[in-house]
């Protein structure tokens, strides 16, 4: 079992050694052309050895601990059109540092993956909304490439939510015109409000199904277990290769520290026991997690690898 994190790399003073930097579309635009291209060079650059960075330090660490998504804003405003033409001049010139990523994650068994953000809705009514999601995920599927991922079936996983209103029907049509690298890659995952499991499990043909045992007990308040005949649905559809999970808990305060939280009883609201918490600190729901053997779990939570380093701790504790 590998434990992952999410984007941010904290050390042991809570700073980021590696940090993946941004810009915003306000800024881009008010500069000059020169001006737009330096901008972007310099921090796709920077992003790009920091990434490294972070993975020589994740080999340094334990083979469990080798598992992380990287974050969407690896080169900045990409998908901005005005952001093309600054690309097209010296994307070229970024293609080793890409390569030198993925060839050490790969020597050294790092798990990778990207999370397209919830505005990328393949099964949206909208057809504007769906051609800019197939460019983000096809933006992700890029990055990957550029790694030399992409080229046999989830060698990489970029991973996304089927809500939308043509639910089903429509992702599978949006799936469709996908590039080949891209639907390799491509998982789905069931949210808390509008895609249950068994709705994404409608997909499990088209793509592995990423189960999030959080946004299940939000959306059913239930916690699904390792017997339950969805999970055999579930790893099926990865083919062969070791599925992953999404682990969060509602935040510190909401939910008790100890046992299973019944909504019933909580008095909160959905869109409260949706966020997620520092730190994994209800050891009920660990065990409950780390009771699913045959996944690799990435950590969802804000403390990041800090916290997924306590919550490893604390299996191998059990183990003991």
């Amino acid at each position: 079992m590998k434990l992952g994190f999410a984007c941010k790399y904290f050390d042991s003073e809570l700073h980021q050694p590696f940090p993946f930097r941004a810009t915003t579309r306000t800024r881009f635009l008010s500069l000059n052309k020169d001006q737009q291209t330096a901008l972007l060079y310099e921090i796709a650059e920077s992003n790009l050895k920091n990434l490294f960075l972070t993975l020589q330090t994740l080999a340094e660490q334990p083979p469990a601990l080798r598992m992380m998504r990287i974050g969407s804003d690896l080169l900045p405003l990409y998908t901005v059109v005005q952001a093309g033409a600054c690309y097209a001049e010296f994307l070229p010139s970024l293609y080793p540092l890409f390569t030198r990523c993925g060839e050490f994650a790969r020597a050294h068994d790092i798990r990778l993956s990207f999370h397209p953000g919830q505005y990328t809705v393949l099964a949206s009514d909208n057809p504007q909304v769906v051609e800019r999601a197939l460019e983000d995920v096809e933006y992700h599927a890029l990055c990957a490439r550029l790694m030399g991922y992409g080229r046999i079936f989830q060698d990489f996983k970029i991973n996304i939510h089927m809500n939308g209103k043509k639910g089903f029907d429509g992702f599978s049509a949006s799936f469709k015109r996908l590039s080949p690298e891209a639907r390799r890659m491509l998982t789905v995952e069931n949210d808390e409000i509008s895609c249950s499991l068994d709705d994404v499990l409608q997909a499990a043909e088209l793509c592995p199904i990423v189960l999030d045992i959080h946004h299940h007990w939000v959306k059913e308040n239930a916690f699904i277990q390792p017997a339950d005949p969805r999970i055999e649905a579930i790893k099926s559809s990865w083919k062969g290769v070791r599925p992953v999970l999404h682990y969060s808990i509602s935040q510190e305060g909401i939910i008790p520290d100890g046992g299973y939280p019944d909504q019933t009883t909580l008095g909160v609201s959905k869109m409260k026991l949706r966020a997620h918490s520092d730190y994994y600190f209800n050891d009920t729901l660990n065990d409950w997690a780390l009771s699913f053997s045959d996944f690799d779990i990435m950590c969802e939570v804000k403390m990041k690898n800090i916290a997924r380093d306590r919550l490893y701790d604390y299996f191998l504790s059990k183990k003991q």
